[in-house]
């Protein structure tokens, strides 16, 4: 489905792609959690993948639902996954997340507005994706990241360890959550398998990402939004971001801490109960 100007959004359907890639049982979480993959470790007795799918499952945007993980059969051993039936489908993970992405996109059903998440994003809630998606749809954008701020999460937790996007005035966290609108948000795509192929090339990175930019990003010239706007004839479409108030957005599992944290936020507040906006500058949800 391609968006164009007369969709009428306010009635938009996301499908939604699960990223559930890992590195098997040598992933420390994985190790911890006495599992073959980290997205089946369970935090107050609940699969990680399973409160992801649970979240979108219950959200009246999302439709079809995949999940990309390296074997398939894997989700149909898990009764919570297998009762969703012909909503829920599975296939097999390909050799980097962007190519996931395109395989789900070429080679299976799923289509445009797709929402994409990761199977470590447990403290996922039908209200975030309710803000992000929103704020998504009120864009003129072929492709949509989620972001919370640096100073939301440190305040929340300042014991967790995220990594940052510094801009001017105001840092943020990835939320794992990204929207593509339209056809032209493959272009994105691809230019993120070329970054996975270069991330240890840094020249090259530079080369793709414009010296230009890197400059201005290092010295934090542009706001988030002006950086957005730069970076987007590179991608080749146009991105914008989506700012989430809510700390909780931006806290997946990737190591041992992390699953600690999330299960005492799970264990003293189960959901997600008041989001407020913020004041501050850039496109922010819930306001």
């Amino acid at each position: 489905m391609t968006l164009g100007a007369q969709t009428d959004r306010s009635t938009t359907t996301f499908q939604a792609l699960v990223l559930a890639g890992s590195r098997g049982p040598s992933d420390p979480v994985a190790q911890v959690a006495g599992v073959s993959h980290k997205c089946f470790a369970s935090i107050s007795g609940v699969p990680m993948i399973v409160r992801v799918v649970d979240a979108l499952a219950a959200s009246p945007w999302i439709g079809d639902i995949a999940i990309a993980i390296e074997d398939p059969g894997l989700v149909t051993t898990v009764p919570a996954l297998d009762a969703l039936g012909g909503r829920l489908s599975a296939f097999k993970a390909a050799e980097t997340p962007s190519l996931s992405v395109r395989k789900a996109l070429e080679g299976r059903d799923l289509g445009f507005p797709l929402l994409v998440t990761t199977a470590d994003h447990a403290l996922l809630t039908p209200e975030i994706l309710d803000l992000f998606l929103r704020g998504a749809l009120e864009s003129d954008a072929d492709i949509v990241a989620g972001l919370a701020p640096a100073r939301v999460i440190q305040a929340a937790y300042p014991e967790t360890r995220r990594t940052y996007l510094r801009f001017r005035g105001e840092g943020f966290s990835g939320a794992n959550l990204f929207a593509l609108l339209s056809p032209q948000a493959l272009h994105a795509i691809d230019f993120w398998r070329r970054i996975e192929r270069q991330r240890k090339r840094p020249w090259q990175l530079a080369k793709a990402f414009g010296l230009g930019n890197l400059l201005a990003y290092a010295l934090r010239r542009h706001s988030l939004n002006e950086a957005m706007a730069r970076i987007s004839p590179r991608l080749g479409c146009r991105a914008e971001a989506v700012v989430l108030p809510v700390a909780e957005a931006a806290i997946d599992v990737d190591k041992p801490a992390d699953l600690e944290l999330v299960e005492k936020i799970l264990s003293n507040r189960p959901r997600v109960e008041e989001i407020r906006p913020i004041s501050a500058g850039g496109h922010y949800a819930g306001g």
